[in-house]
């Protein structure tokens, strides 16, 4: 009888505990669902802003670039998937960008690279030869560190997205970030984050955009 009993017990210990677990895993699918539903409605909350016409038909020019150890990366050319990423959706809003061919044929490389140790004159000038009248700048950082806990090497990944005028006044800002272990091709790895967090981004600079260009 005792066996009987301590083997019932244990039955219902062990079914306890799936229960226990499928009503934990059916807790987070809910949570997820219901992060995902926020997120979606604070992207349409965004893309509702009013965008007057003279607004949308203003160009706006899209820089990438990268910081690693310390030295900028920022031939545009090593960026096509995060740049296409970028224009597509800004264009999908109706808004005017500036393509990769144009931007190469067109501005020099050394004021890319000024641009990006924030000289304003260099904006100026690369705005003023494609006739752009605001500059969108996404700047990847990388930050490679040994993971304790799990005893191995990782990649942490920032996106930081800056919009300014051509007198490089700022009118938004957004970021996204992410990791991985370590030995992934952390611009792949960026161009990941830029698909998963880019409509989000993107509705935030299109809100700013629309509220604040022109002012």
């Amino acid at each position: 009888m005792r066996h009987v009993l301590l083997v019932l017990l244990a039955c219902v210990a062990l079914n306890g505990s799936v229960l226990a677990q499928g009503f934990k895993f059916s807790n987070e699918d809910e949570s997820d669902k219901i992060e995902e539903a926020q997120t979606q409605a604070k992207i349409q909350a965004l893309l509702a802003s009013p965008c007057k016409s003279r607004i949308k038909n203003q160009k706006i020019m899209v820089l990438i670039g990268e910081e690693r150890d310390g030295w900028l990366q920022t031939s545009q050319s090593a960026y096509g998937g995060h740049f296409d990423a970028l224009n597509a959706r800004l264009q999908s809003l109706g808004l005017k960008t500036v393509t990769q061919a144009q931007i190469k044929a067109q501005v020099a490389q050394a004021e890319i690279d000024a641009y990006f140790k924030n000289d304003p004159d260099a904006a100026l000038s690369a705005s003023k030869k494609l006739s752009a009248q605001y500059i969108l700048r996404g700047l990847i950082t990388t930050e490679a560190y040994y993971n304790r806990m799990v005893r191995v090497n990782q990649v942490s990944i920032h996106m930081a997205f800056t919009l300014t005028g051509a007198n490089v006044k700022i009118l938004s800002q957004a970021s996204a970030e992410n990791s991985s272990y370590a030995g992934a091709n952390t611009t792949g790895l960026a161009l990941t984050l830029i698909n998963e967090k880019a409509d989000e981004v993107v509705a935030q600079l299109y809100s700013d955009y629309c509220r604040k260009a022109g002012s």
